[in-house]
């Protein structure tokens, strides 16, 4: 009686060791987590979208002549919070490049609206201007750190599915799908700066005789 008890305490060990090699437990852990983290890159994108309307009213006041750079910028705001993919898209490699390009262009279009910064020293000396750039740099910043942490997670989670035992449970039992990856276009990858040091208060040339 008792060797027949551990004998089938034996095979009950070894049935759970063969479930969890075979990705059972492993690859919906690996794949929850991934999605976790990718309500922290779509909470980084919305604090970034909730500052550029007072951006953008503070532009506005200050009158500059470039309205189609500001007029990017509202427009590239409204592509970007019209389009939403849910975590069950990650796996849409069509949606979700169409989600990322439309972040990738409004990153592109608050890039081109800093430019024109040193041609408006009264836009550019103003103290809620210059809060409200330090917040979007922060907030982009933010993204970054966030997207990369997601490819991470995304990435361990792809290697799983697709790595023998795992990939047995992966297909046969979970209909696994691999998660999709943030490729960040270049010009998006970093915050353009503009220097604007002797914007104000710097003194002006002497003329020569």
């Amino acid at each position: 009686m008792k060797f027949t008890t551990m004998l089938r305490g034996a095979f009950a060990a070894l049935a759970a060791l063969s479930l969890a090699a075979c990705g059972i437990n492993s690859v919906p852990t690996k794949e929850e987590a991934a999605k976790a983290q990718w309500g922290n890159v779509e909470s980084a994108l919305q604090n970034r979208s909730d500052k550029i309307p007072n951006l953008v009213a503070v532009v506005q006041a200050a009158a500059i002549s470039e309205k189609d750079i500001l007029q990017g910028v509202i427009d590239a705001r409204a592509r970007a919070t019209a389009i939403n993919i849910t975590t069950d898209d990650l796996s849409n490699s069509e949606e979700f490049k169409k989600f990322n390009d439309a972040q990738n262009q409004l990153t592109q279009a608050l890039g081109q609206l800093r430019t024109v910064v040193e041609n408006y020293p009264q836009l550019a000396s103003q103290p809620r201007f210059g809060d409200l750039m330090v917040a979007i740099d922060e907030a982009n910043n933010q993204i970054n750190t966030e997207r990369v942490r997601y490819n991470d997670l995304a990435r361990d989670y792809n290697t799983e599915i697709r790595t023998f035992p795992s990939s047995i449970g992966a297909n046969v039992i979970h209909g696994a799908k691999p998660l999709e990856y943030f490729e960040a276009d270049e010009a998006a990858k970093a915050n353009p700066k503009v220097d604007m040091s002797g914007i104000t208060g710097a003194a002006t040339p002497a003329a020569s005789n």
